[in-house]
């Protein structure tokens, strides 16, 4: 990938640091987490080194446990790039891509539970234990009518709530908690899902139009070239589909 394909102005509005400074948050198993190396790994680190090479420039890695740090980074402009789930509630200060990834957010419940539907959830008196800052915490906070919201620190901290008896009802990424469902015969998960989750490219609201549109331009790319389908392959990601193509 040579950064003669993009203008010299758009190479610069991405790299103010000279290298291209991306957030990485390893919260998020399907895009994210430490290699055998203990080196970051995933589908948003081959994305963000491929988009290195299409500026011609160095890549730096800033890496965050949680999808708030991770936004906040490029918001603030300590990144240049990002890989986030578009919602509203994170528009401002950031310019997205369509999304690259669509991911599935589910509920987990005790075996025992009455709760046998997602519609089941909203209800009084029950406790939904949720990433706080992360896709699912924005989307709940506008959706939840009646049950109870407890935010906690990433997802370990909402399984701990769970199995603690803390919450009735966990939310998260479907892929993770099918794997608990899998290792503890005390957990069940609900079918269907409650959300899709759209991962896309962030970069600061700052860098201007032509430079969304460069990250926009490569995210298609990508998808249609089968790069992002590839990467999830290669690194073994189930329960997480290849966005379509974005609407001309």
């Amino acid at each position: 990938m040579s950064s003669t394909l993009l203008p010299a102005a758009v190479v610069s509005a991405f790299t103010p640091a000279g290298a291209l400074r991306a957030s990485i948050n390893l919260g998020n198993p399907i895009l994210a987490g430490r290699g055998a190396d203990g080196e970051p790994a995933g589908v948003s680190v081959d994305l963000a080194r491929a988009f290195a090479e299409r500026l011609g420039v160095a890549l730096e890695l800033v890496v965050f446990e949680k999808a708030a740090a991770s936004v906040d980074a490029v918001r603030n402009e300590q990144a240049d790039i990002g890989f986030f789930a578009i919602d509203p509630a994170r528009s401002e200060g950031l310019r997205f891509t369509a999304p690259y990834v669509l991911i599935e957010g589910s509920y987990l419940v005790p075996a025992g539970s009455a709760i046998g539907r997602n519609d089941d959830v909203d209800r009084e008196s029950q406790r939904i234990a949720v990433g706080t800052g992360s896709a699912y915490d924005l989307f709940l906070t506008r959706e939840i009518r009646r049950a109870q919201i407890v935010r906690v620190q990433g997802a370990s901290g909402v399984m701990q709530s769970l199995r603690a008896g803390e919450v009735e009802v966990a939310a998260g990424i479907r892929q993770v908690l099918e794997a608990e469902a899998a290792a503890d015969a005390g957990l069940r998960l609900l079918p269907g899902r409650f959300m899709v989750i759209q991962q896309a490219m962030g970069t600061p609201a700052s860098r201007g139009a032509e430079a969304q549109a460069a990250l926009a331009g490569f995210v298609e790319e990508m998808k249609a070239g089968g790069f992002v389908a590839e990467a999830l392959k290669r690194h073994g990601i189930a329960g997480a589909s290849v966005a379509p193509a974005a609407a001309p």
